[in-house]
């Protein structure tokens, strides 16, 4: 990272350098239920993954977005709490989407450009300053890798035609960078063309492209195969860290308690300044604990009357957005929940559930369990619940 901060001073004289994230494609292809590049990936969004690799480098001074118009909903979701700019609806071929994105750069008038993948979420820092470093020289850089498997050619039968001479070859990936002025021009001129990247539309217009140093790391999402390796990826690529919390509660006058986002019917109810739920008030602790934060009470101060009754889905939301803020991901979570009575049991899918649905990750990455103490100590008198709660999150 020195080196790449030792880079900041060069990219500024160079001018602005913007990032045009592309992610305008259906993406369903894929599978999933949802465009591909808004399927959770290690724990947050395949597109955030992306879009954090940008805002992060500190080459790179703007950041934009093409989406599918119809994606919004998908958007917001994903990328809402960044504060980006509004994201430019897109065509229907990637061409004109890149060509859209381009146009509503103008006004700001970057003086370079990266055109890159929503869908190559483990891109590297090193790969983009290449790119960014190569542009002082050169009209246009693409990150890209040498082909090293024996390449053959096929007939129309499905045989082996002729072995292609792989000497020269190179695999294209993502980001591609340009100065700003002539690729927008190239892409205006040859509108009406089809390309395959943005590298080919800048030959047709006479601009030298050079090549760079990719990563085989950096590859394309795009059927649950790349999903699977992807996700090994950046879970290799990044630090896991622990949080453990723990939270009491007593009982009190009611007919109802809430439990890990779960309101279960009972003789009693729990006393707290929030709704009490214990299981995720010591939840939110271990999730806040695992990324070095104060505890759920310096967030949420008892004393301050706007939390009074306050769902605590709301705190628990709130570490989540914490760890996204930051580049992290939840990795997995566990609550005990301690106590004679309720009965824990009927209830822990549903407490899963709601769990998964509040962190938005996969309810596999959810334990609830709960314990007694042998009637010992307040618990076993009935005097209220306790429960502990462990999280490991990657940053």
């Amino acid at each position: 990272m020195r080196r790449l901060a030792r880079k900041e001073d060069d990219c500024r004289r160079m001018g602005e350098v913007a990032a045009l994230i592309m992610a305008a494609g259906r993406g369903v292809r894929a599978g999933g239920g949802v465009p591909k590049q808004y399927r959770p990936l290690a724990g947050m969004p395949m597109i955030r993954h992306s879009v954090l690799r940008y805002l992060s480098h500190p080459a790179i001074g703007r950041v934009r977005l093409v989406i599918q118009p119809d994606h919004r909903d998908h958007y917001q979701t994903a990328l809402g709490d960044l504060g980006l700019e509004t994201p430019v609806a897109g065509g229907d071929e990637r061409q004109e989407s890149v060509r859209m994105g381009l146009e509503a750069l103008r006004e700001a008038a970057p003086a370079s450009v990266l055109v890159h993948d929503a869908a190559r979420p483990n891109v590297d820092p090193e790969t983009i300053q290449r790119v960014v470093t190569a542009l002082a020289n050169h009209p246009g850089a693409i990150a890209a890798v040498p082909a090293t498997d024996t390449l053959k050619r096929s007939d129309a039968a499905g045989r082996i035609g002729e072995t292609v001479d792989r000497s020269g070859i190179w695999r294209a990936q993502t980001p591609q960078g340009f100065q700003f002025g002539p690729l927008l021009e190239a892409h205006r001129r040859h509108a009406e063309r089809r390309f395959t990247d943005d590298a080919a539309v800048a030959e047709a217009a006479g601009l030298a492209v050079a090549l760079v140093a990719g990563s085989e790391d950096n590859l394309k999402v795009t059927t649950e195969d790349d999903f699977a390796r992807a996700a090994r990826l950046l879970m290799a690529s990044n630090q896991i860290r622990i949080g453990s919390g723990f939270d009491v509660h007593r009982f009190t006058a009611g007919d109802a308690v809430t439990l890990c986002g779960v309101t279960i019917p009972h003789d009693r109810g729990l006393a707290g300044h929030s709704d009490a739920d214990v299981g995720l008030h010591a939840l939110t602790d271990a999730l806040l604990g695992a990324i070095g934060e104060a505890d759920i009470g310096a967030h949420f101060p008892p004393s301050d009357p706007q939390w009074a009754g306050a769902p605590s889905a709301v705190f628990l939301r709130h570490a989540r957005s914490l760890i996204a803020a930051r580049g992290g991901a939840i990795v997995n979570v566990d609550v005990t929940l301690i106590c004679e009575r309720p009965a824990i049991a009927p209830h822990r899918a549903a407490m899963r559930a709601a769990i998964a649905a509040l962190l938005e990750v996969d309810v596999d990455r959810v334990g609830v369990k709960a314990t007694t103490t042998e009637r010992l100590g307040f618990t076993g008198r009935g005097e209220g619940i306790a429960a502990q709660a462990v999280a490991s999150v990657t940053i």
